[in-house]
Order: structure tokens, then sequence, then C-alpha cells
């Protein structure tokens, strides 16, 4: 197997059009993702299985088919869906490469080069590959993108829902990539990229943040949800160390959403960009459990992706969200509560950090661990989970085109 190919691969292009303020020749690109890790018992990121084994994505986006290797690529943080969008009054030719130094590209669209390396800058030997990603970097290039405002040209879209079609809800121009179309460019990964914030449970129940980098953090939002309830609070940019008292679970999700919009759009974003972004992470950012939501400084992530883009934009926006999900008293009673009860769909709603948490109610005991693991895919192999699991064969989704401005629905 070769690591360092060139491959021909869907990118989404997401190019925005200034409505005013846009030189007649300029050229500008925003971009939003998200950074999502687990916090250990320390407040550190820990190693999880963060490709995990359900693909949410539509089938016409490329992979490198890591969810079928034997084994599980092992690291502390997944990238997921940044889209980049490209703005401008005329169409124009560019070029866009990111660097992913502590990680891997996993998936992407359209077409694009896609490479894998060693540290040292040696391509990396099939017969060599380490899971674990520690001496291996990543990167993506898409050599030949078209910039095309004002055009519908039809976009892929497939008859199963997914959260990969709400990025399309923007004013973005239009992108072709060897005759292959989207409204911006995408790709997700793994890594082992350092996050600005560390969260640690304390033992009265507190969460105790402290701000690892340099750089102030914008906005941080402790979060939970609890059989439904939820609660949440908000602080604002801090530079040190934080104690948050956990929420009380009498929150409005409708008013959350709209104070995480209004951040994201403070940050640079678009509205319509905000929107799209929290649509297409709604049900995944605030199901059960509890977590951090923040923003991530934008040299963290200039730090962790390198981007280049020719011609140079009259101006780059890049926001993104980091995820740390929290192991708390509460999470690890109700996952003991549903071992005991063989209560597999109260664990499936756990999904991919469900095995992180394994880990912290049966410190010493990776035999349980497993036969809880090994007991639920077998659950969800019969049909009682949304989850499948690794190695299980893909139903196939026809895929079809349509016009770029319409909606495909689903997230």
């Amino acid at each position: 197997m070769k690591f360092l190919i060139r491959l021909a691969v869907f990118v989404i292009p997401v190019l925005v059009v200034l409505a005013a303020g846009l030189p007649s020749d300029g050229l500008t690109v925003h971009e939003w993702g998200t950074f999502t890790s687990v916090a250990g018992e320390d407040g550190a990121a820990v190693d999880w299985d963060a490709l995990g084994c359900k693909n949410d994505l539509p089938r016409f986006v490329n992979n490198y088919g890591y969810r079928g290797f034997k084994f599980r690529l092992q690291g502390t943080v997944r990238m997921e869906t940044p889209v980049i969008y490209f703005y401008s009054s005329r169409e124009l030719d560019a070029q866009v490469k990111v660097e992913f130094p502590q990680g891997l590209i996993t998936e992407w669209y359209p077409r694009a080069d896609y490479k894998v390396s060693q540290r040292n800058g040696a391509a990396a030997a099939a017969n060599s590959f380490d899971p674990t990603m520690r001496d291996l970097s990543g990167g993506i290039a898409w050599k030949d993108i078209k910039v095309q405002p004002g055009t519908q040209p039809l976009l892929p879209v497939e008859n199963d829902p997914s959260r990969y079609y709400a990025a399309r809800g923007t004013d973005a121009a239009p992108l072709a990539v060897g005759g292959q179309h989207e409204k911006f460019l995408f790709y997700r990964g793994v890594g082992r990229s350092p996050v600005p914030l560390s969260a640690r449970v304390s033992s009265d129940g507190k969460i105790v943040v402290e701000n690892a980098g340099a750089e102030p953090v914008p906005s941080v939002i402790l979060f939970e949800n609890h059989d439904g309830r939820i609660g949440y609070r908000a602080i604002g940019a801090f530079t040190a160390a934080r104690t948050l008292d956990a929420p009380s679970l009498d929150g409005s999700l409708p008013q959350l959403l709209q104070d995480l919009e209004n951040t994201l759009i403070a940050q640079g974003l678009f509205p319509k960009e905000a929107h799209a972004m929290i649509e297409t992470w709604r049900d995944s950012w605030f199901e059960e459990g509890s977590r951090l939501i923040y923003i991530v400084p934008v040299a963290s992530v200039d730090g962790i992706l390198p981007i280049e883009v020719t011609p140079t934009p009259v101006k780059i926006v890049r926001v993104f969200v980091g995820r740390i999900e929290l192991v708390t008293a509460d999470t690890k009673q109700s996952v003991e509560l549903a071992v005991a009860r063989s209560d597999w769909a109260a664990l499936d709603r756990y999904d991919r950090f469900l095995a992180p948490i394994l880990h912290r109610v049966y410190p010493r005991s990776r035999n349980k661990v497993s036969a809880i693991e090994e007991g639920l895919r077998k659950w969800q192999a019969l049909g009682g989970g949304s989850t499948s699991s690794c190695g299980a064969p893909a139903t196939q989704s026809a895929t079809r085109q349509t016009a770029s401005g319409v909606s495909q629905g689903g997230r």
C-alpha cells in the first residue's frame, strides 16, 4: 500500500461573495471547522478511537479507507468538517494547500492531492505504518480550483440524510475541481495536535479549565445534557484558569443556539455560515453528556493546520470550535447503571465516546471493557442502534445531482 499518492477526489469548496466592500478583483476566503477531544482524569486530551466506525458522510466523499484497516487510528483530536468558502466578484483560478503536521487527513471532497509522510519528510512505508501517528504528518492540496460566482452547477446528493449538506446553505461561490462541483472544499482528519484548553473534573463536581496557550480563548461554554434536560454556563475570554460550577439543568436550547451563532458571527463568519455550522453540528454538540464548547484561538488554528491560498486573498477568516468531552460522576453513574441492566440503547447514546468513558469507569479491568464493547457491537449488528460496527458492509445509496441553490435536508 502506498501512503504518498495523488488521488482524484471530491472537494467541497465554500465560496462567499461579499455584498459590499470587496474589491472587484479581490478574493475572500472563510473557513470553519471543529477539533474534538476527550479529557482524561488530569484534564489533558487522551487517546481514543477518534475516527470511529460510523461514517456520517455521503459516499461520494473521498476517504483513504482507514476504517477498513485491521487497526484503528489512535489520536487525541478528531478534526471534523473544516469547509473552505470562496467569495469573489469574478471567476478566477485558485489553489489551496493545507498541512496537518501532527495528523492525517482521512476524508475530503472534491479531487485533491493527498499526502502522508514521516515527520522527517520521508514517504511513509506501508510495512511500518504506525496507527498512533506519532511519527506521521499529512496534508492535502487542491491545485485546479475554478471559482465560479453567479453559476448554479448541479451538486451531488444521495438519498440518505447527512450532516454534510447543511454547509451548502451560504452565499459562497460555487467551485469546480476536475469536473466535480461543490460550494466549498471539505476535509477531515485525526491527529495528536495539542488543544489550547485542558478540563479536569474535580472531586466536588466542578470543572477546572486551564488555558495552556499564549493566546486568550475568546469564548467557552460548559454544556450538559442529562436525559434530555440541558444546562449551560457561558464565560467570556480568559487567559489563565477558571473553576466552573456545573450548570443547572433548566436551560433553553434555542437560546443557546442563538448565543453560539452570535459568537461565531462575532469571530468573523457571515451569518449564513454561522447558521450552517450550527445546523451541521447541533445534533452532536448537544447530545447526551457533558462537554466544553469553545472558540479556538486563530493562532492555534494556524499552528495546527497551516494553510496557503493562491492567489493571496484580500481577507481570510478561520473560525474553529473546540469540543472537549468530559467524564463526570453523573456520566460514569449512568454508564454503570446501563451496564448493570444490559441497557444497550442507553450505552449506544454515548456513541464514539463510550470507550474512553468505560476506561474511566473500569480502569483496572480491560477485559470487562472489551466484553461490554463486544456486547454492544452484537446488539448493533442485530439492528439495535444507529451506529454501524467496524467492518460492517456498507449499504449502497444512489448519488444524484441537484441544483446548487437547493436545500438537501438532513444533517
